[in-house]
């Protein structure tokens, strides 16, 4: 600016020197004094105001406008280095320190990377920088990189068919093949993470509508209160198939006294409750000596060969005070051994006169960091039928301290198979 204004000078004077007018000669001098005083009071201004805003540590227009395109290159050369292309962010990096040599400590890295360059605005309504509504934004991202989307893509160069070329059906099919009639639901939401294509087609609602029914049947036909059929399952309270709820119960027996008389023996007894659900409405009743360890994988189906086995259904209750209970009525399994040695005999044992049907009433709550993981006793009583007159005796008994809470523990086992879909 000073270089063109001497220029501007420099001519006024070749014109001076070339003009004989007394006249002019008299303007122009005017002008020039007017003309330098204005360009010295512009100068020691902009000086001024420069010095103004480095003492109060404010930045010049300039200076954020070059600050933003060197954040923006900075961003973009993060984002082309996370996609694995080295030289274009090397690029970048260049263009944006050659702007800001210091760039690196002044960027606010909470941002994304795209945020700056107007396409990347989906985050601008979360402060946390998270996305509320992952599956949209999944799909929205599908639709735009291309007209006939695919739920994946492969990574590597496949002579064989990828997965991506199933219709849609059959990969529905397939993902209800994963659920199972165990209702592993867990393997669902695992499958979801290996990508987005997965995701969307693990949050489908006819998968969760499916499992719901199997899980509350007729009382599943609202989804109020619920947003979708997924939240319905993981919040409603019900009971979990994928292991087995464990009550464990010690106590001190007296034993008889020695021979001599001199002392007497005490025991320390511990025994085991078993309950493991099944998805069809069966549940099995166990209660048994034996540990966890052997008991537990022998209670993988209901066909069990043990003794005091017990069978039966079970039904979910929702109260009017928001509680889940639990109503089981079990029976004494029959053993298909004795029946086919005894069908060759001439004479066949006559059937019981009486059944005996134990009848289980339980409280369902957490425990834990565990959601549905506890079973609290309410009631226990065991019904005999005598089926010559079809009368039936109740007997109640007492829920002492011998009746403690279950607790679930989770099976990998019970749900490494698949017998059929959902």
């Amino acid at each position: 600016m000073a270089e063109e204004n001497a220029d501007i000078g420099g001519m006024i004077e070749d014109e001076d020197e070339g003009s004989d007018d007394p006249n002019l000669h008299l303007e122009l001098n005017t002008f020039r004094a007017q003309w330098m005083s204005e360009l010295k009071l512009s100068s020691g201004a902009s000086g001024l105001s420069g010095r103004l805003l480095r003492a109060k540590g404010l930045k010049r227009p300039q200076d954020i406008a070059r600050e933003e395109k060197a954040t923006e290159l900075f961003l973009r050369a993060v984002q082309e280095e996370q996609n694995g292309a080295v030289y274009e962010a090397i690029k970048f990096y260049r263009m944006a320190m050659q702007l800001v040599p210091d760039i690196e400590f002044k960027i606010n890295y909470s941002r994304p990377p795209d945020a700056d360059r107007g396409g990347g605005n989906y985050m601008d309504n979360n402060v946390d920088g998270e996305i509320e509504d992952l599956l949209s934004y999944f799909e929205e991202e599908l639709t735009l990189e291309s007209s006939f989307p695919k739920i994946c893509t492969p990574e590597l160069d496949l002579t064989q068919m990828h997965i991506s070329a199933l219709p849609s059906e059959i990969l529905m099919y397939i993902f209800r093949w994963v659920v199972s009639s165990d209702l592993d639901m867990r393997a669902l939401e695992q499958l979801s993470l290996v990508c987005r294509g997965f995701y969307i087609c693990a949050r489908d609602p006819e998968i969760w509508h499916l499992a719901c029914l199997r899980v509350w049947g007729r009382n599943c036909t609202k989804l109020v209160p619920f947003k979708s059929w997924r939240e319905m399952f993981l919040q409603r309270p019900r009971v979990r198939y994928d292991g087995v709820y464990i009550s464990k119960t010690s106590y001190i027996r007296q034993g008889e006294a020695s021979l001599d008389g001199f002392y007497r023996a005490w025991h320390h007894v511990e025994c085991y409750r078993y309950l493991r659900f099944f998805p069809d409405g069966h549940v099995v009743m166990l209660n048994t000596p034996e540990d966890p360890l052997l008991v537990v994988p022998r209670l993988r189906t209901k066909n069990i060969r043990m003794d005091s086995v017990l069978l039966g259904h079970f039904r979910l209750s929702q109260e009017t005070d928001n509680q889940t209970k639990v109503f089981a009525v079990c029976k004494k399994m029959e053993k298909a051994t004795e029946f086919q040695r005894n069908r060759f005999s001439r004479r066949n044992p006559p059937p019981p006169e009486a059944e005996h049907s134990f009848h289980v009433g339980l409280h369902l709550c957490s425990g834990g960091r565990q959601t549905f993981s506890k079973l609290v006793w309410i009631h226990h009583s065991c019904h005999i039928t005598y089926k010559p007159t079809g009368e039936t005796v109740i007997t109640p008994f007492d829920l002492d301290s011998m009746y403690t809470p279950f607790f679930f523990a989770r099976v990998k086992s019970y749900t490494a198979f698949s017998k059929q879909p959902l």
